[in-house]
């Protein structure tokens, strides 16, 4: 048995509905069922009434529901124990990273901010979307790097927990380069011409973002899907052997683009725009200090000196167009 069957449990007799709960644990709804299904079993019980809407509980999920409260509460009770037997500096900033951004815009980023803060310490734990936003809500983290796009917010209480933007970075189509420096297969193909996709798993964010693109996009897209993973990196490996069209962020490209080895898979659509792409914003959050569990200086510093290069760059901005 699995913890997380608990938490989906618990998610499901708040909501009161599968499809709420599966974007709340930011999984399809398929998994959703599939992992409530595993808890059934593992209990030898029907746990919910599908046969009622809104969603409820049976009587054995009535009598499961205070004891799986009981259990995460118990184990995360634990957890705090260990970690304050743990010997953590305070000079170290912990981060939890998607893997997405954990291999293509933190270490740009780092570098770039330790020329303009100064050297700090970091560890990065790169996870998925989901248990990356659970490091965080836990106080297993002292900051939350993520993308966020308004159609997909990630559902992380403000009251709670506070935010700075650090920028926008794109998510667009690319594939390898041919002989005359054009892509070997270009989106959107045509009926007898599929073009090869690699695409992300199912329930991964940037995944969800790309269905979201490619259903609101004029016009007939024909794919054939040959591959998919959850992780940027692998899709972009992949792409760069030949295998098909990968969408990407725009960090994880820059050096195969320099080279040539990557190219736009997108058609133009003015002069400085593809169709297929979709601007991301990069968010950092933190615990409110009034309400955070584990303060650290340098992490409170860091944060500082971000907010106020934030406040200068959009009072630089607005004075340019005043």
């Amino acid at each position: 048995m699995e913890t997380r069957w608990l938490e989906d449990f618990v998610s499901l007799a708040e909501t009161r509905s599968f499809s709420r709960s599966a974007q709340l644990r930011h999984v399809t709804q398929p998994a959703f069922s599939r992992r409530i299904q595993a808890l059934e079993a593992w209990a030898g019980a029907d746990l919910v009434d599908r046969s009622s809407y809104p969603t409820r509980l049976t009587p054995a999920g009535k009598t499961l529901l205070p004891q799986a409260l009981e259990i995460l509460g118990s184990l995360q009770a634990a957890r705090n124990l260990m970690r304050g037997h743990q010997v953590s500096s305070q000079d170290m900033i912990e981060f939890a990273v998607p893997h997405s951004l954990a291999f293509t815009f933190f270490p740009h980023w780092v570098m770039d901010l330790r020329q303009r803060f100064g050297a700090f310490k970091s560890r990065l734990v790169g996870l998925n979307v989901h248990d990356a936003v659970m490091q965080l809500t836990e106080g297993s983290c002292d900051l939350l790097l993520a993308y966020h796009h308004a159609s997909l917010p990630l559902q992380i209480n403000p009251e709670r927990y506070e935010m700075l933007s650090l920028g926008t970075e794109t998510l667009a189509p690319y594939a390898k380069a041919d002989g005359e420096g054009l892509p070997l297969f270009a989106l959107p193909g045509s009926a007898h011409d599929r073009v090869p996709f690699l695409g992300y798993s199912s329930g991964a964010y940037l995944g969800r973002l790309v269905d979201l693109l490619l259903k609101q996009a004029s016009g007939q897209i024909y794919l054939d899907p040959i591959y998919e993973t959850d992780m940027a990196e692998g899709l972009k490996a992949m792409a760069l052997e030949g295998h098909g069209v990968a969408f990407l962020p725009s960090s994880s490209v820059r050096k195969e683009l320099r080279a040539h080895r990557l190219v736009p898979a997108g058609p133009q659509r003015g002069a400085h725009e593809r169709a297929f792409e979709v601007s991301m914003e990069v968010r950092l959050y933190r615990e409110r200090p009034e309400l955070t569990r584990h303060p650290k200086p340098a992490a409170r510093a860091l944060w500082d000196f971000l907010r106020t290069t934030a406040s200068q760059n959009t009072s630089r901005t607005h004075g340019k167009t005043s």
